[in-house]
């Protein structure tokens, strides 16, 4: 490949998630039998998605089996709804939570570790999404299957704007969500840190507490994530558009998949707020 065409790519690129920045340093082609396809993208997605859906059920299984012998001893107020749990099932969520993070890091740094590290991350992320719906959202688990529409609502959009070219991953587009995702960061630094200190933490927590604000700081993370699926879609396209080696469909695969899961999740968690808010 030529050196214009390198140019081309790198500066294509809108740098989303941590998988898909390390998609932009790749300077490899192959022949087309050999080359990434919308498809093999599409599938292996699907793939990440389905161990998702492996994790809600391995979740189920637990919660009607070795977690149904156990004492609820735990109780505690999540955003308006009461929570009875044992120390058992709790481990186990904040475990999930873990291994997430660390997966997530490791498939972003270790790219050839995807296929393990995106399958354990997916599976981690559907058990956290399963104990949120069926423990925490006890008698308004449909807010599950609305956050779900509501998701595939905002995917499938943002995926006919883009392919209709009304939103472009362009200069002006990276700028924005640059300038948001920093807010983002910044906010969330800004309040760990002034939670740590005793002094500043009943002002913290005040303004955490607050339900606007919350709901404000929701929204915030729920348009940086739809944004985000235009520079994936970007990405993904470039991938194949240059004809990158089928090797890096995992690599695009879980950044999409990644993001996707993101706004699910987000959006779950704006739905239990406003329910919240209403029950108190």
């Amino acid at each position: 490949m030529n050196t214009t065409n390198n140019n081309q790519r790198t500066n294509s690129y809108f740098r989303s998630n941590p998988v898909m920045n390390r998609l932009s340093g790749v300077d490899e082609t192959a022949s087309d039998s050999r080359a990434a396809s919308y498809a093999g993208i599409m599938a292996k997605t699907a793939f990440f998605l389905l161990w998702t859906v492996a994790g809600m059920m391995i979740y189920l299984v637990l919660s009607n089996g070795i977690f149904a012998s156990q004492p609820e001893t735990i109780s505690f107020n999540f955003k308006g709804f009461l929570v009875s749990t044992s120390p058992m099932e709790i481990g186990f969520f904040i475990g999930a939570g873990i291994l997430a993070i660390i997966t997530q890091l490791i498939a972003a740094f270790v790219r050839p570790s995807i296929p393990v590290t995106g399958t354990i991350y997916s599976v981690c992320q559907g058990f956290i999404i399963s104990y949120l719906i069926f423990t925490v959202l006890k008698g308004y688990e449909y807010l599950g299957l609305l956050a779900l529409a509501i998701t595939i609502v905002v995917v499938l959009t943002m995926a006919i704007l883009y392919v209709t070219r009304v939103i472009r991953a362009t200069k002006k587009f990276r700028m924005v969500i640059a300038t948001l995702f920093a807010a983002m960061i910044g906010i969330s630094i800004f309040t760990f840190i002034g939670y740590l200190i005793p002094l500043t933490r009943p002002f913290v927590s005040l303004i955490l507490g607050n339900f606007w604000i919350s709901m404000g700081l929701t929204l915030l993370s729920i348009i940086v994530a739809t944004l985000f699926l235009i520079s994936d879609f970007a990405m993904i396209e470039n991938v194949v558009e240059n004809r990158l080696p089928a090797k890096y469909e995992w690599s695009a695969s879980f950044g999409l998949a990644f993001t996707i899961l993101w706004i699910y999740v987000k959006v779950l968690d704006l739905l239990i707020q406003i329910v919240g808010n209403s029950k108190k």
